[in-house]
């Protein structure tokens, strides 16, 4: 049974730092696309950052390029979010989520993640 749970969430001040963590059970991260979604209340799921099975990193926008960074480990099968220079605006639960890597799945479109876990809360007060 595959699982994935996150960590490192929590409340913090405008400008600060967190970095949150992603670790798997029963999966191969580093056979998978992994990602990070966000969702505040009211609004839908959205892709933060995304790495592939190969290394590569995409962003979803200007509102997280340069603040935020995606990282892998793959000896510890664990995927990390560097989050810095938080803003009030980045207030959501964050999702880890994984991938097999096909010819059709997207990185953005959540249908095409297989596992996702939990969630974590990170709180951004200004």
């Amino acid at each position: 049974q595959v699982q994935l749970v996150e960590s490192g969430g929590g409340l913090v001040q405008a400008g600060d730092s967190l970095r949150l963590s992603c670790g798997a059970s029963g999966l191969t991260l580093s056979y998978n696309n992994m990602a990070w979604f966000r969702q505040a209340p009211g609004k839908e799921r959205e892709l933060v950052a995304a790495i592939r099975y190969t290394g590569s990193t995409t962003y979803n926008g200007d509102s997280v390029k340069g603040r935020f960074t995606i990282s892998r480990d793959n000896a510890k099968n664990m995927v990390y979010l560097q989050m810095n220079s938080l803003k009030p605006e980045d207030t959501a639960v964050y999702y880890c989520a994984s991938s097999f890597p096909t010819y059709a799945r997207t990185l953005s479109r959540p249908s095409d993640y297989d596992h996702w876990g939990q969630g974590t809360l990170v709180t951004v007060s200004s």
